[in-house]
């Protein structure tokens, strides 16, 4: 930031309130590392108790999607642990620190009114010779900490196993833990089992947890009574299937006041273990639900069967949000499926608030040329259900019925389809999900309008691009800057057949620009570098 004299541009003339914001925008570290010091007025801005109340040590930089990176430099993190820390040390009451940097900022001072921790991007090698070697960490964890978020590096994920004995050692440590977000992260992709754990997760402390499981059994495995002071749970399940049947399913959860259950695969067992465990929270206050079905010879979920099935038993349920998806399969018998319409109809109750559907109806035939991430020919239809306005990350299943709206909290969109996405088409998702960073298109059919528009769609925060399963069209209409604007773009996902065609051998002018800021490219098939691969790509 840059001090001017200039009277028309002197950003001390800005009111405090105004600074501060500013202040909130950049990384902490910046701030104390070049404004303290810099006049009595800054330093005053950044030492006041309530912005160095929250210390967060870290400095996240996208060099890919899969390769953040949040330590800072070596410079500023010396000058910070010399010159900061001694001044701020009694005001710090939340501090968020890396791994590489974590040693230095703990050892340095003691924080004694230092109760929420978050420990970002380490190793799990690395976080459990902490947890059992390092005394400044055991003692305040031990001591001090209420609040802890771990958030561990998943460029080789940890095995499940290790993540439950990490959790469990966690529980046994913190004496005065209270909330406890393990690995909880949407960008994240590690999960935690405890069906192979001889190691038991016990705390009369804990109210709070965030997690990734593997399998539903680790969901009734923490509901079982170990954590019998549980007033929120919110947990990812990898994927809902059959279970051992070692953990009683019918047992009351009576503390339990705020539930979440996401789990992103299909599901058949919605019926068989979903529903028996959400009616054992009899005291809920709040149900948040994301969840993908598969029903067989049965008509889609709809408000009617949600409250029979769930919110009937209840009664204290004051706030409730769910995505629900429901994929049809007719083997028996004909199904008289229900008209979105209807679905509207059956959330006319109160308690469910403003709600989105949809229904696809599917033939055999378009079924049948279907993948994996589509409906497969069995589907004889889809209805998707949303709360409004919609809460969740993810958006998955979007397809050329879709009419638009406001969809500003999703990050990550799967579109399928039998039919071409057209090139008009994707202004409508743009301006829909404005602040997307992941999309995945399934569909392999051409285009058939390839009229150019007379300004390109701009997809402000995109940051991922999976086109393996795509037409080389999508190809060429998101790579050509003239069609696509993607000033964030760090990661592609393609076929080398497509990537070589629509970049003319990689000689292409319209897609070089875009090209040349990929820091990460997976290639579906077989390739040899050509000889001006490099020069076409030198991000990477």
């Amino acid at each position: 930031m840059n001090i001017s004299n200039n009277n028309d541009l002197n950003v001390l003339d800005l009111p405090n309130e105004i600074l501060l914001k500013i202040f909130n925008k950049l990384p902490m570290t910046d701030v104390l590392y070049s404004l303290l010091n810099a006049t009595q007025r800054f330093d005053q801005l950044v030492l006041d108790p309530l912005y160095i109340r929250k210390l967060d040590m870290t400095s996240m930089t996208m060099k890919s999607f899969h390769d953040p990176i949040y330590s800072i430099d070596d410079l500023v993190l010396d000058k910070i642990c010399k010159n900061v820390l001694p001044r701020i040390n009694h005001q710090v009451h939340e501090l968020i620190v890396e791994q590489h940097s974590m040693k230095r900022v703990l050892h340095t001072i003691n924080y004694p009114q230092l109760h929420s921790l978050s420990l970002v991007d380490f190793q799990d090698e690395v976080f459990l010779e902490y947890l059992t070697g390092d005394a400044t960490l055991r003692t305040l964890l031990s001591e001090q900490i209420t609040h802890l978020k771990i958030d561990l590096n998943d460029k080789t994920p940890p095995l499940p196993e290790t993540l439950a004995m990490i959790f469990a050692l966690i529980l046994s440590l913190c004496n005065q833990i209270v909330a406890v977000n393990f690995c909880y992260f949407f960008h994240r992709s590690m999960i935690c089992t405890f069906e192979l754990s001889s190691t038991d997760c016990v705390s009369s402390t804990l109210t709070s947890l965030k997690i990734n499981v593997k399998t539903f059994d680790d969901c009734l495995y923490l509901l079982d009574g170990r954590l019998n002071y549980l007033l929120t749970l919110f947990i990812d399940v990898k994927e809902i299937v059959y279970t051992l049947g070692a953990v009683d399913n019918t047992k009351k959860v009576p503390n339990l006041k705020n539930f979440s259950l996401r789990s992103f695969p299909r599901t058949y067992f919605y019926d068989d273990l979903i529903i028996p465990l959400l009616r054992r929270m009899t005291n809920l206050e709040e149900l948040i639900l994301n969840l993908s079905i598969i029903r067989v010879d049965s008509n889609y979920i709809d408000g009617l069967q949600l409250y029979d099935d769930i919110l009937i038993y209840m009664p204290r349920l004051n706030k409730f949000i769910f995505s629900i998806d429901t994929s049809v399969v007719e083997k028996n018998i004909k199904i008289a499926l229900s008209s979105n319409e209807d679905i509207q109809r059956s959330f006319m109750r109160r308690e469910y608030g403003p709600v989105g559907s949809h229904v696809d109806i599917f033939s055999r035939e378009n079924g049948c040329r279907g993948h994996m991430y589509s409906l497969p020919y069995e589907f004889k239809s889809r209805c998707h259900i949303y709360s409004l306005p919609y809460q969740f990350k993810n958006y998955s299943y979007l397809n050329n019925d879709f009419q638009g709206g406001i969809f500003d909290n999703v990050q990550y969109l799967m579109m399928t389809d039998f039919r071409p996405f057209e090139r008009n088409f994707f202004k409508i998702i743009s301006q829909s999900f404005p602040l997307l960073q992941h999309l995945y298109i399934f569909n392999d059919e051409p285009q058939k309008d390839k009229q150019q528009s007379t300004t390109s769609i701009i997809f402000s925060h995109l940051i991922y691009l999976y086109l393996d399963s795509a037409h080389v069209d999508y190809a060429e209409q998101f790579l050509s800057d003239k069609q696509c604007h993607l000033p964030c773009l760090l990661n592609l996902s393609i076929s080398y057949e497509s990537l070589a065609m629509v970049t003319n051998s990689f000689t292409n002018d319209a897609t070089r620009r875009t090209s040349s800021k990929l820091t990460s490219l997976r290639l579906k098939g077989p390739f040899v570098t050509p000889e001006n691969f490099h020069l076409y790509f030198p991000s990477l």
